[in-house]
């Protein structure tokens, strides 16, 4: 991991950004990002883990970003990028290891240059240890805000 990126996963993270902000430094991680990689996306719905990803694909450089949208439906997006393919997934509809399988999970962490995964939990046993883990959850205290956390490999 570089030691950009390992600054952005760490003190360089706005603990309660707004909406800008959150875009700007999701911008930045994804372009810092190394490939291989994935990153795990947790939250309530509504908190902004669509946009945070959109984000993400903006510093990755995927060129059609309207095209990046929540994949509730679809379970599944991919996008092209020039270091190769993103792959997006939601798994908040998920309700076993079998329809897992069927997603064809194992390949898409094989596949995806970068692998996005909005409700981690339903697959948690089977991300590898170097998953950054941002979690995002609602500001009490100001609605205009997220409070994010971020566990990298570099910070367990």
């Amino acid at each position: 991991m570089s030691h950009a990126l390992e600054h952005l996963l760490a003190r360089g993270a706005p603990r309660s950004p707004d909406r800008d902000s959150l875009e700007a430094w999701g911008k930045a991680v994804g372009a810092a990002l190394p490939r291989p990689a994935i990153i795990a996306l947790e939250g309530d719905l509504g908190v902004g883990k669509t946009t945070l990803a959109k984000a993400l694909c903006a510093g990755i450089g995927v060129p059609n970003l309207a095209a990046v949208t929540s994949p509730t439906f679809s379970l599944v997006q991919q996008y092209e990028a020039p270091r190769g393919p993103v792959v997006h997934v939601d798994l908040y509809r998920l309700k076993s290891d079998a329809e897992l399988d069927a997603l064809g999970w194992d390949e898409l962490m094989a596949s995806a240059a970068v692998l996005l995964v909005e409700w981690p939990e339903r697959a948690l046993h089977t991300l590898p240890h170097d998953v950054i883990t941002i979690t995002l959850s609602h500001d009490a205290t100001d609605p205009m805000r997220r409070v994010l956390r971020v566990v990298s490999p570099t910070r367990r």
